[in-house]
């Protein structure tokens, strides 16, 4: 069956098109939908997002769903992260956007966020992998988990997004030197406990980033390009990071853009995600890392692929039924 994975997060929107049937390995489908929402960026002083952010996410849920019916999904699945749930008017826009599109974005924490992208990295990696350790860093926030099996022993979000760090922590394009140690120590404060609670249930075997921000550090840091192709191994070392982590403290946005895996959207918010990155295995006392191609929205997939087989056959979508979706 062919899915739509709608995924509303603090940088993008992004809807994705996935061939999967039960047992077997998700599929990227050729055609995919994406906008650069920045909705981190609609939020005023009051913590709400604006009437500007809320229409165009409103635009987007709908042009997402009418590019999902064009392309023959049989299901939809919507969900929305940091940005959303952590403004105040979050509830008052997800409804907006269900009263003008039909579709229910479901709002997903922090802590279930991490867990969800731990399953799938777990399914990526296999048994063989051991305990493993996953970082994931977003726009508004930064999660972690680990375990053993197909589900963390425990998943802890907190705020250390790359677009949240750059915006709350910055004054300037090129950070002054003061500014970025008062960032540096912040991380390592919100994090030190967090490495605490982890760590206690075992050192892990594999450490993991999953995001764009750990695949375009690990790009800059010489891993191979996306269009390797996902079963290429890619690793980032410490000593890496650290190193180009202090070449973008001196670069100008428009510097970072032109480094290997770091698109223009992302360039401003790059050495806070570098920062965040470099500052969490040093934490954890961790000095390699494994990137890995499935996060949230595989997780997601494998969920729902198993919730369907429980139900049955009656639990599949007509694809038509999609068209419900958008009201006139």
């Amino acid at each position: 069956m062919r899915l739509g994975v709608l995924d509303i997060g603090s940088n993008t929107g992004h809807l994705l098109l996935i061939e999967g049937q039960l047992g077997s390995r998700p599929e990227a489908y050729t055609a995919a939908h994406k906008e650069p929402l920045q909705l981190v960026r609609y939020i005023d002083a009051d913590g709400n997002i604006t009437d500007e952010g809320r229409d165009r996410l409103t635009a987007f849920v709908k042009s997402a769903v009418l590019y999902a019916i064009e392309h023959g999904a049989e299901d939809l699945l919507a969900f929305a992260t940091s940005a959303i749930r952590e403004s105040k008017n979050g509830p008052e826009v997800l409804q907006h956007v269900q009263n003008q599109t039909g579709v229910n974005l479901t709002e997903i924490t922090g802590d279930q966020e991490a867990a969800i992208t731990y399953h799938a990295v777990r399914h990526w990696q296999g048994w063989g992998a051991g305990r493993i350790l996953n970082f994931d860093i977003g726009g508004g926030s930064f999660e972690f988990s680990t375990g053993m099996d197909a589900y963390p022993d425990d998943a802890i979000s907190v705020p250390l997004g790359a677009t949240r760090l750059t915006g709350d922590w910055f004054s300037a394009p090129v950070p002054s030197p003061k500014e970025i140690k008062k960032l540096r120590k912040y991380v390592r404060e919100t994090l030190e406990p967090v490495a605490e609670t982890l760590l206690a249930y075992g050192q892990p075997n594999m450490v993991v980033g999953t995001s764009k921000t750990f695949r375009s550090l690990a790009r800059i840091c010489g891993a191979a390009p996306y269009s390797a192709g996902p079963f290429v191994k890619r690793e980032m070392l410490l000593q890496d990071l650290r190193l180009w982590t202090r070449r973008m403290e001196a670069m100008p946005p428009s510097e970072r853009e032109d480094l290997p895996g770091v698109s223009d959207v992302r360039a401003e918010q790059m050495l806070a995600g570098a920062i965040a990155a470099e500052t969490a295995m040093a934490v954890f006392g961790i000095d390699r890392m494994r990137v890995s191609p499935w996060a949230l929205r595989e997780g997601l997939v494998l969920r729902r692929l198993n919730y369907l087989s429980q139900q049955g056959p009656e639990a599949m979508i007509d694809p038509r039924s999609l068209a419900e979706f958008v009201q006139d």
